[in-house]
């Protein structure tokens, strides 16, 4: 591809590194193509509240997709540029078969996270990095905008056939993404998986949309990189889709191209060799 105009980047498993770093060189690579006018946008499944200190630490504060897509953030102002809610009707479904199967719910909201649990034991595996959470009487997690409502499973073998049983019990076109929560270093230990349920949008794919939009930049100048499932919708729409050294299988199998693992400076070095540095 002639030269991107636009970079798009994963957080988790992507830019940082397993203890949350983001590697000198890559810092350094990022911070100069930005200076040269290249667009570097962060998209990432996590909240604002969560993304926050990573995009501080990158010290480029461009409009960053969070919630997997349901919204975008801008982390100069603080607060949302745009954001997508969970019809009531289908947070109401949900909750009610949690509540029925024993299972954990967090609901999302702006500046908002509440969870509730019957089983207190429970509660530290998902939640421990979770800031300014707060667990609730089940009536109390009907938020009146709810961006995203996690479900949290101990008995659930596989992520993929928990998101069915989701699917099954509601009609809807909400966005699901799903893992066991032992994928993320932090919580190698724990039991359980997770399926987050946002509302209807094109996943990590709304950068790219928001790039032509909003800057005029084709989807074909565009590169982005990820290391899981919830980057595919992005890295397969790029016009050069990559995939961490230690993505997942289902994001190698779609990306254009593999590259080094999130411990080295290897993002530093693509950005290196896609926009070299002027003599």
């Amino acid at each position: 591809m002639s030269c991107p105009r636009a970079l798009i980047l994963d957080l988790d498993g992507t830019l940082l590194s397993d203890e949350g770093v983001i590697h000198p060189h890559t810092r350094s690579a990022l911070h100069r193509i930005h200076q040269e006018g290249v667009r570097v946008m962060v998209a990432t499944g996590r909240s604002e509240q969560s993304a926050a200190p990573a995009v501080d630490d990158l010290g480029i504060h461009l409009p960053t997709i969070i919630y997997n897509g349901a919204a975008l953030w801008c982390p100069k102002d603080r607060q949302l540029i745009r954001e997508r809610l969970i019809e009531a009707d289908h947070l109401d479904v949900i909750l009610d078969f949690a509540h029925a199967e024993d299972l954990m719910p967090v609901v999302m909201c702006a500046d908002t996270k509440k969870a509730f649990t019957a089983r207190p034991e429970v509660l530290k595996f998902p939640l421990h990095d979770m800031n300014n959470i707060k667990v609730v009487s089940e009536s109390d997690l009907r938020l009146e905008k709810p961006i995203r409502l996690s479900v949290f499973s101990q008995r659930h073998e596989n992520a993929a056939d928990f998101a069915d049983e989701i699917r099954q019990i509601h009609d809807s076109d909400a966005y699901m993404t799903w893992f066991p929560l032992n994928l993320l270093p932090e919580l190698r230990n724990s039991p359980l998986k997770v399926v987050d349920i946002q509302p209807a949008c094109e996943g990590k794919k709304e950068a790219l949309i928001y790039l032509e939009e909003k800057e005029g930049i084709r989807p074909e100048e565009v590169v982005a990189i990820g290391d899981a499932p919830n980057d595919i919708p992005m890295v397969t729409e790029a016009g050069l889709g990559i995939a961490m050294g230690n993505a997942m299988d289902e994001l190698k199998e779609v990306a254009d191209r593999i590259i080094g693992d999130n411990a080295s400076g290897t993002i530093g070095d693509l950005v290196d060799e896609l926009w070299p540095a002027s003599t």
